[in-house]
């Protein structure tokens, strides 16, 4: 009887190691080349000219996400980067440059979990740290931070139990106030859409 308990127990150990190695982590990393492409609404700039409004430049970056899933339905998202440069132009001419740096923290719902393709959606919220600006030569500023909502949806193709290919489409709310002389003069909605694809591996 003895014998028969120890090699059920046995057993069960062996079969829970198993199982424990067969599961995935829940961590997740991915890299993706991402196209931001800001909307570009803003108010006319008072004392310059009714008809002229800020735009700001459209460019590429590289960006970091690690997820961590809660169930396999449900994760978190950290999307990173590094402080990121943008011209910035009143009626077409250029009037200088500012950077922002731009974490933003998402839920999202995976569709498919199981599948080879697995399509979600998710929702949180940005926070970027604008600084460094330089606009008509320092007469003009910007609010040092912004808070606003993300929404996104994507998709990841697996190509094995670790790697995949992923789609990813964000927009992001980033605004601010703009000052001359220290008095409010315009307000601009950068709100961009983030177009990026890239590669994840699931831990």
């Amino acid at each position: 009887m003895k014998k028969i308990v120890l090699a059920l127990s046995l057993a069960a150990i062996g079969l829970t190691a198993t199982q424990a190695m067969a599961q995935q982590s829940p961590w997740q990393l991915r890299a993706r080349v991402v196209n931001i492409s800001p909307a570009n609404g803003s108010d006319p700039v008072a004392g310059v000219g009714a008809a002229d409004r800020l735009t700001v430049s459209s460019k590429a970056i590289a960006e970091v996400d690690i997820s961590y899933y809660v169930t396999p339905n449900w994760s978190a998202e950290l999307i990173l980067t590094y402080p990121q440069k943008h011209d910035v132009m009143l009626d077409g001419a250029n009037i200088g440059y500012f950077k922002h740096l731009p974490p933003t923290l998402t839920a999202q719902y995976h569709f498919a979990p199981d599948a080879q393709i697995n399509p979600y959606l998710g929702a949180g919220l940005n926070y970027t740290r604008i600084s460094d600006v330089h606009l008509l030569g320092g007469a003009a500023d910007l609010d040092n931070q912004s808070l606003g909502f993300a929404v996104q949806a994507g998709v990841d193709f697996k190509l094995d139990k670790n790697w995949s290919l992923n789609l990813d489409v964000k927009k992001v709310q980033i605004r601010s106030d703009v000052y001359i002389g220290g008095a409010k003069a315009s307000a601009v909605k950068v709100d961009p859409w983030l177009v990026g694809v890239g590669v994840g591996y699931r831990f």
